[in-house]
């Protein structure tokens, strides 16, 4: 049984949020800010944190950013009482996964949660099936029926990343730092060319696509 972390600081909403999940098949463990989160991560297993961003002590943003920092991977579910375009980019730049508003529906929350767990277990397989596609990090390659495709290391992984996070966007400082490392001398121009060869490459499958998000990076879409 999977365990939902919920961090949130007012105890009715954390008691609904708890009973509900509980009463969908998971185990729920509680948080009152992002210290108490930090803490209960630090010594045993989530599958994901469903994180209110207005908290004292440390907020849903310092929170979020702080796991990414210490990489951990864990899907990571925003709440916030106001969705403006503003908080949801601070959000996807400090690391979060998807985002809801205030008052939550709570069938939505379940759905948004079993798609981030199902995204989450697919990067723990190291493949990905979208269709008649299969794209396998252990051997660097796509195929489709008879044609496979094999990719250099840090075009696979660009693309691995943005198809395990679909409508997920990355900036293009995340993604250097993700493919290339945090002491690579890269710049966003290298993160460019290979998008683009990879649209190229990828042009004539319908199963997925990359899309630009001006101003703020890249995300991929799944049609399948």
């Amino acid at each position: 049984m999977e365990t939902i972390l919920i961090v949130e600081d007012d105890p009715n909403t954390q008691e609904l949020m708890s009973i509900y999940l509980r009463n969908n098949g998971f185990q729920t463990v509680l948080a009152n800010n992002g210290k108490e989160a930090m803490t209960i991560i630090g010594q045993q297993a989530i599958a994901l944190a469903l994180v209110d961003i207005m908290m004292p002590e440390m907020d849903g943003y310092q929170l979020t950013d702080a796991l990414r920092q210490a990489n951990y991977q864990l899907p990571i579910l925003m709440v916030t009482a106001k969705e403006t375009p503003s908080e949801k980019k601070k959000g996807f730049l400090v690391g979060t996964d998807d985002y809801m508003t205030k008052p939550v529906d709570e069938e939505e929350m379940l759905l948004r949660i079993r798609a981030l767990l199902r995204r989450s277990q697919i990067v723990a397989e190291n493949r990905i099936m979208l269709g008649d596609v299969l794209i396998d990090a252990d051997s660097l390659q796509v195929t489709k029926e008879q044609t496979i495709i094999n990719l250099p290391q840090k075009e696979f992984l660009l693309l691995f990343k943005l198809l395990s996070y679909p409508g997920k966007i990355f900036t293009r400082l995340q993604l250097m730092d993700d493919i290339w490392g945090y002491d690579s001398e890269t710049d966003a121009r290298t993160v460019n060319v290979h998008i683009n060869r990879l649209r190229e490459k990828f042009a004539e499958f319908p199963e997925f696509s990359i899309l630009t998000v001006r101003g703020l990076g890249y995300k991929a879409e799944r049609h399948v």
